[in-house]
């Protein structure tokens, strides 16, 4: 079975594939890392900074797969031509984010309201595009039950792969994954199915092989952000030691501060990794507060020291 990891905006960018690529690769590297995603210009005028995330002078040896988000059929297939000049092979339609800023203008999860808009968007994806393209989905907008009707339009495409978090939309990411009802749905999925949500530890990802052997592929999110060496954990390799979190983490702050130009920046975006990562380290609490607090690069680089002192 494939693991991959998922597109989370803020943090599984260019820098994170790389640094996590270096220090957990091998056995730990996922089978395909899928990218935060992108929307295609409505102007059509592409901007190199951010199409830069996915050429392959940012992603040496790492097998990306670009993710776009977009309301409109035609733009999304212009845009995935142009994605794949990048050299990109799989390129993943984003019908699953349920952020109220995305959705309030129709993409992301918010393509779930109305199936009928849902096919008119495939079917100019597809009648424009050639080459394999997935789909990373929700169940529905308020109810698990809606996913019979957005189902039935997906099974009418050849998608190569249906990533199923399920989950709808109102819920963001809190409750449970609704694992019934993925299993409801998972014998009716014309297409190979990958399962997305909850997935935190080695455990629970065997669990869900154990349950549901038939998928494709198991996508972790925020669980890889928190233990970054959990796929190698999965795959009998040892748990991440104290000197690769700290070479882990100190290269990310490293190349955002480059790629930032100054280390303001780079604390804000190292926090949102923090934020999963603390927990793991044993009388770390105390030090969240300093850590949320902290502006300057000496501040974090100080409770970062204090972290692993207590490691």
């Amino acid at each position: 079975m494939n693991y991959y990891t998922a597109p989370m905006e803020g943090l599984t960018d260019r820098i994170w594939r790389q640094v996590h690529q270096k220090w957990f690769g091998a056995a730990g590297a996922p089978a395909r890392y899928y990218a935060p995603f992108l929307s295609p210009p409505e102007n059509r005028i592409l901007i190199k900074k951010k199409m830069a995330e996915l050429g392959d002078a940012g992603n040496a040896g790492v097998p990306v797969v670009p993710q776009v988000l977009a309301k409109d059929g035609e733009l999304a297939g212009w845009f995935i031509g142009e994605v794949r000049k990048l050299g990109c092979t799989e390129v993943n339609l984003n019908f699953g984010c349920p952020s109220g800023t995305v959705t309030a203008k129709g993409k992301g999860a918010g393509m779930l309201r109305d199936p009928a808009k849902l096919d008119a968007f495939l079917d100019a994806v597809f009648s424009a595009v050639e080459g394999p393209v997935s789909v990373k989905t929700r169940l529905g907008i308020q109810s698990a039950e809606e996913f019979g009707a957005i189902l039935a339009v997906y099974n009418q495409y050849p998608i190569c792969e249906l990533t199923i978090h399920p989950r709808v939309m109102k819920q963001l990411y809190r409750g449970e994954a609704d694992r019934a009802a993925f299993a409801r749905y998972l014998a009716d999925c014309q297409m190979p199915v990958c399962y997305n949500g909850d997935i935190t530890t080695p455990e629970a990802l065997h669990g869900l092989e154990a349950q549901f052997p038939t998928l494709s592929g198991i996508m972790v999110g925020r669980g890889l952000i928190g233990d970054p060496a959990l796929l190698r954990r999965a795959q009998g390799g040892p748990p991440a030691s104290k000197e690769e979190l700290r070479g882990y983490v100190d290269d990310l702050y490293r190349a955002y501060t480059a790629a930032f130009g100054m280390p303001s920046c780079a604390v804000s975006r190292m926090k949102a990794h923090w934020f999963y990562l603390l927990p793991r380290f044993a009388g770390a609490a105390a030090l969240e507060k300093p850590l949320r607090k902290a502006r300057e690069g000496w501040e974090y680089e100080t409770v970062v020291g204090q972290i692993f002192a207590g490691r």
